[in-house]
């Protein structure tokens, strides 16, 4: 049996997932639709969570550079793949994506953030973060990031079914699909999720809405007539 990775219970743990520049830049390969009201939600997140000093588990999607992949997104080696800057803590350390399950023992006491890669749209199908994610012992698992539909929402079911304790921060949460995401949420509610606004864990915002990508302009121009 695997020795437990976290002996004391810690109050909250945030999942952070997939904010990365492809998601969550106006110009990236993969730009959620709902990113103006997004992303200045995550940063009250990230900024919430260094007030409390609250343990991060990032999530982060790689995929191999193969000009075969036409869904040309999070590419290894690319500046799409790097996560925004805000969402980084100073005391952090980083795995790769492969097929280990080793981690060192009481690792949240030692680092601040964790961030494991993921070539899967479920992340608990790579080996470490199953590891990671079913044995760290939290009253609270909260999550953000990207996208409601994908990866949110395995990572939200794969808690859920292991007897976890899962608030999702639907307005920090990016999505390509309206319709889509309305589904995942009813979904997630459905299996037991807590579903919130960024206001209720961080109050209230003063913060600009972030600019829009461009396909939410182009889209704009078109229904404008332009």
């Amino acid at each position: 049996m695997i020795r437990q990775l976290m002996k004391r219970r810690r109050k909250c743990v945030l999942i952070d997932i997939n904010t990365q520049r492809d998601f969550f830049d106006a110009d990236g390969n993969a730009c959620v639709e709902n990113l103006a009201s997004t992303l200045g939600n995550l940063r009250r997140v990230m900024a919430w969570v260094r007030r409390k000093d609250v343990s991060v588990i990032s999530i982060s999607l790689i995929q191999p550079d193969d000009t075969s992949n036409l869904n040309r997104c999070c590419v290894e080696g690319t500046s799409g793949q790097r996560k925004i800057h805000y969402t980084l803590r100073s005391n952090r350390a980083g795995f790769p994506a492969d097929r280990n399950t080793d981690l060192p023992p009481e690792i949240l006491r030692q680092y601040k953030q964790i961030i494991l890669q993921s070539r899967c749209t479920d992340p608990f199908d790579e080996p470490r973060i199953d590891r990671l994610l079913s044995e760290v012992r939290a009253n609270e698992f909260i999550i953000i990031g990207a996208t409601a539909e994908g990866s949110v929402d395995s990572v939200a079911l794969g808690l859920l079914q292991r007897g976890k304790s899962v608030t999702v921060i639907t307005d920090a949460v990016g999505s390509c699909s309206k319709r889509q995401q309305k589904l995942a949420f009813g979904k997630m509610k459905a299996k037991g999720a807590k579903l919130v606004e960024t206001k209720k864990l961080a109050g209230q915002s003063k913060l600009k809405s972030a600019k829009s990508c461009k396909k939410q302009k182009e889209l704009v121009k078109v229904k404008a007539g332009c």
